[in-house]
């Protein structure tokens, strides 16, 4: 098989080959059609996130078909498309497993940060984990759903029923949540870096009601803003946008530290909540609404190869939509 590895922290990832993985008891083997690039899998990377298992190899948010299935699994079938998110195993017995909390599981693991994940042309699975797909769907179009799909939904719940939703950050998340909002009857206003047009431009098309840059003050007051850009300075930004008893929603895996800000801005009960990873309920929840609110994510593909290039142009902010390679 084929993988792009990460040896050391804060280096290019480098090409390697691997015999196929093995997969063991309750486990599948994927034969990889796409995965999709996530801001978190930079974080990873870049050293934001501590002690990823290293070698490693980065992404998840994996489109495959199963290719091998280890003892005991019964809930899939070679052949058949599925698609693998960043949760990759909850213990089962901890106090938040058991409370329905599985998203803050003691002892998890997670695809492409502690076990390897898809920037390769196979990976493995738990089966558990793992999430039937549309046969006749454009792999490409599906890979961003398994994490800036998944973690939106679980921000925009977060964020509660509010008409006017915030959006700070424009990116592969922002663009699908846009999409779920206007499905809603909801108004998206978008907050891109200051002076990025062709961002604004994007937010627009999609339905968004109004954008500007995350400086600007907009029209009327929101009922909720989701974060998503990882950016510390934006969260007292947020609270000033939002009404009373509004609710700012952080939905990164990773944030610059907040800075100080008055009492005033928290005051009238606003709440400031963080998002961290997701459940199954989630997936099984989002992936239902995706073809009632016919959600299109905007893509650039890249071969596997080209995993750093991509990597870059994330980080760099070149991208609309997201970032997917093809092995």
């Amino acid at each position: 098989m084929k993988a792009m590895v990460l040896q050391k922290v804060g280096t290019p990832l480098v090409p390697e080959e691997r015999p196929p993985p093995v997969p063991s008891a309750g486990e599948i083997r994927v034969a990889v059609e796409a995965c999709a690039v996530c801001r978190t899998d930079l974080h990873v990377v870049d050293g934001d996130l501590p002690h990823p298992r290293l070698p490693l190899v980065p992404g998840h948010e994996i489109v495959g078909r199963v290719e091998a299935l280890g003892s005991g699994v019964s809930s899939l079938e070679p052949g058949q498309r599925v698609g693998i998110p960043w949760l990759g195993h909850t213990c089962g017995h901890c106090p938040y497993c058991v409370s329905g909390q599985e998203n803050l599981c003691d002892e998890p693991l997670f695809t492409g940060y502690t076990r390897d994940g898809g920037f390769a042309s196979h990976a493995i699975a738990h089966a558990a984990y793992a999430f039937s797909l549309p046969e006749d769907g454009d792999p490409v179009a599906l890979a961003p759903l398994l994490c800036a799909g998944l973690i939106g939904w679980r921000s925009l719940v977060a964020a509660g029923l509010g008409e006017r939703i915030g959006i700070y950050g424009f990116g592969a998340a922002a663009h699908i949540i846009t999409q779920v909002c206007t499905w809603q009857g909801r108004r998206v206003f978008a907050f891109t870096r200051p002076g990025d047009v062709a961002a604004q431009d994007f937010a627009r098309s999609l339905g968004a009601a109004w954008a500007g840059g995350s400086d600007e003050v907009p029209p009327e007051k929101l009922d909720a803003a989701i974060i998503f850009a990882p950016v510390g300075d934006l969260v007292p930004l947020a609270l000033g946008a939002v009404r009373k008893g509004g609710r700012v929603v952080c939905g990164g895996i990773h944030m610059s530290d907040l800075p100080g800000f008055p009492y005033r801005l928290l005051w009238e009960e606003r709440q400031v909540v963080s998002v961290a990873n997701l459940t199954r309920r989630d997936a099984l929840d989002f992936l239902a609404i995706v073809p009632k609110a016919r959600i299109r994510t905007h893509t650039v593909r890249y071969p596997l190869e080209a995993a750093n290039e991509a990597l870059g142009d994330l980080r760099a902010g070149r991208l609309q939509g997201a970032a997917v390679l093809v092995p």
